[in-house]
C-alpha cells in the first residue's frame, strides 16, 4: 500500500531522529522515491519535516505535560506521529485539527499498533484542545527554561552562549532562537561572469521563481522563492547561478581578491566559495580547491564544470596535514573550518539533537591543526581569512587569539572589505573580525577574520 504524506513525514524523522541521518539527505531521498507527490504535498512534507525539528524541545514539553506516558517511554515510531501531529496543531495554523488526529490515527493503525490508537487519540486531541492557550515556563522566574522551550535550544547551548556575559546575552540568544524557528530563504550567487542580475531575474520569472534582491548586501547575489523545480531551469543548467549563502559570499569579499593571483580554498567542499572567488578573479590566475573526502571533491567538479569556469584545480588533501611543496606559494589562503554549525541552524534543524559541548571542543582542536598545518602556504605579505559558520567563541575568537600568539601574522582590517551594515559591526578594537548573526541581515551565522603575514 503506497504511504501517503503524513507517513512519508513520520518514517523521515525516525530515520533522521533514531538512526542518525541527515535531513538534507532523507528528504532529498523520500521526494525522489516519490516522485508522484504534487509540489504542494512535497513541501508539506518539507515544512512538517523540518518545522518538527526546529521545535522539537518545544513540541516534546508539550506532549509530556498532556501524557500520562512521558517522551522517553514512548515508542520511537509513535512518538514521531504525536511531534508531527503536535508541529501540525501548533504551527500550522490551516490544517484542521480534526484532519491531523484521525490521520494520526490511521497511521497507528497501519504500521501495527492498534493498541496504542486510542492512545494517539487522547493525547492529540487534549493538546488541540488546549491550543493555542498551552503555557510556557515563566520567562521571569527560569529563563533558561522558558528559552529552551520557547525556542527549542538545549540548555547546554545557553549556557555556552551566556557563560558570563561573555559571548551572548539572554535577549541576544532569543533573537537568534526566533531567526532560528523561521523558514530560511534561498539565497543565490550570480555568476556574472555569463550573466546580469536584471537578465538572470527575468529568466527566472519566466520559469515562476520570484527574485528579490532588495534585502541583499551584495551586488552579485539575490533571495528567491517557489523553487522546487529550480535545478531543471536552463538557468541553473546553463551555470548562470548556484545557491550560496551571503555569509560564505562575504568571507570571500574578506579576501579583497585580485585577478591573477594565487588562492588555495583548503577546506572547500562544497565549493561555493572557490567559484565565487573564481568568478571575483574573472576566471583567471589559479585557485586550489581541497577537500579531505573523495564524494566532495567529484561534487565541486561537477559544478565548477556546469559554471564553466576554467581556473580551479581541484584536488583530494586533508587540511590538517601539512605539504611542504605548498610552502610560501599562495596569495591567498581560505580556511572556511569545519565547525559545529551553530549559525546554521535555520538551514540544518538536525544539528542540534546530537551535538555536544565536547563536539565543539573537539572541533575547536581541528580548527587549530589545520591552521597551524595550513599556515605557511601563505608568501610574506600576503592574506589568510578564516571563517566558520558557527557562533562558538572555541572555535572563532579564541582560535584568533591563539592563532596571533603563535604565528607570525597579524590581523588586517576588514573595513574596506565588506559592506556598510556588515562594517558597523566589525569589532572596533581590532577591525580584523567580524560576527555575523542570523538575525541581523537574513544570512547564516558566520565569523570572518582576516589576517596577513608578517615579513
Amino acid at each position: 500500500m503506497e504511504a501517503n504524506q503524513r507517513e512519508l513525514i513520520v518514517f523521515a524523522l525516525t530515520d533522521i531522529i533514531n538512526d542518525k541521518k541527515y535531513n538534507n539527505l532523507v528528504l532529498k531521498d523520500t521526494l525522489k522515491r516519490n516522485n508522484a507527490l504534487s509540489q504542494t504535498q512535497k513541501g508539506f512534507i518539507t515544512e512538517c519535516v523540518n518545522g518538527t525539528l526546529r521545535n522539537l524541545i518545544h513540541i516534546d514539553y508539550i506532549i509530556n505535560f498532556y501524557s500520562k506516558t512521558k517522551t522517553n517511554k514512548i515508542k520511537p515510531f509513535i512518538l514521531n506521529i504525536l511531534r508531527s501531529s503536535v508541529y501540525q496543531l501548533k504551527f500550522m495554523t490551516k490544517v484542521p485539527h480534526s484532519a491531523v488526529c484521525n490521520e494520526a490515527v490511521k497511521i497507528t493503525k497501519k504500521m501495527g499498533y492498534k493498541n496504542l490508537a486510542p492512545f494517539v487519540n487522547g493525547v492529540l486531541r487534549n493538546i488541540a484542545r488546549n491550543t493555542p492557550e498551552f503555557e510556557l515556563p515563566e520567562k521571569d522566574t527560569d529563563i533558561k527554561k522558558y528559552l529552551s522551550v520557547k525556542y527549542s535550544l538545549p540548555i547546554w547551548l545557553i549556557d555556552y552562549w551566556h557563560q558570563g556575559n561573555k559571548e551572548f546575552d539572554f535577549d541576544t540568544i532569543e533573537k537568534i532562537g526566533i531567526s532560528k524557528n523561521l523558514a530560511p530563504r534561498m539565497n543565490i550567487c550570480i555568476n556574472t561572469l555569463k550573466t546580469s542580475k536584471s537578465e538572470l531575474a527575468e529568466k527566472l520569472s519566466k520559469d515562476g521563481i520570484l527574485f528579490d534582491d532588495t534585502e541583499n548586501l551584495l551586488e552579485n547575489s539575490a533571495k528567491i522563492t517557489k523553487t522546487s523545480d529550480i535545478t531543471k531551469t536552463d538557468s541553473f543548467k546553463n551555470g548562470l547561478f548556484y545557491i550560496m549563502d551571503e555569509a560564505s559570499m562575504l568571507a570571500v569579499n574578506a579576501l579583497n581578491l585580485e585577478e591573477n593571483k594565487v588562492l588555495f580554498d583548503v577546506c572547500a567542499a562544497p565549493g561555493g566559495k572557490s567559484f565565487y572567488s573564481s568568478i571575483v578573479m574573472r576566471d583567471t590566475g589559479e585557485i586550489f580547491a581541497g577537500d579531505i573526502h573523495e564524494h566532495k571533491i567529484d561534487l565541486i567538479s561537477e559544478t565548477q564544470k556546469r559554471i564553466g569556469l576554467k581556473n580551479i584545480k581541484v584536488a583530494k588533501k586533508d587540511a590538517a596535514v601539512y605539504h611542504k611543496e605548498l610552502e610560501n606559494s599562495c596569495d591567498y589562503l581560505l580556511i572556511d573550518a569545519p565547525c559545529s554549525g551553530l549559525g546554521m541552524l535555520q538551514k540544518k534543524p538536525d544539528i542540534l539533537l546530537f551535538k555536544t559541548l565536547e563536539d565543539v571542543n573537539e572541533l575547536a582542536k581541528i580548527q587549530k591543526n589545520i591552521l597551524k598545518a595550513c599556515h605557511n602556504y601563505v608568501k610574506v605579505g600576503g592574506v589568510l581569512v578564516y571563517s566558520t559558520c558557527t557562533l562558538s567563541k572555541h572555535e572563532n575568537i579564541e582560535n584568533v587569539e591563539w592563532f596571533l600568539k603563535n604565528f607570525d601574522f597579524e590581523l588586517d582590517s576588514l573595513e574596506n572589505y565588506l559592506p556598510d551594515k556588515i562594517n558597523n559591526k566589525i569589532e572596533k578594537n581590532s577591525k580584523g573580525f567580524v560576527t555575523l548573526l542570523p538575525f541581523e541581515n537574513n544570512t547564516d551565522g558566520f565569523f570572518i577574520a582576516r589576517f596577513k603575514r608578517k615579513g
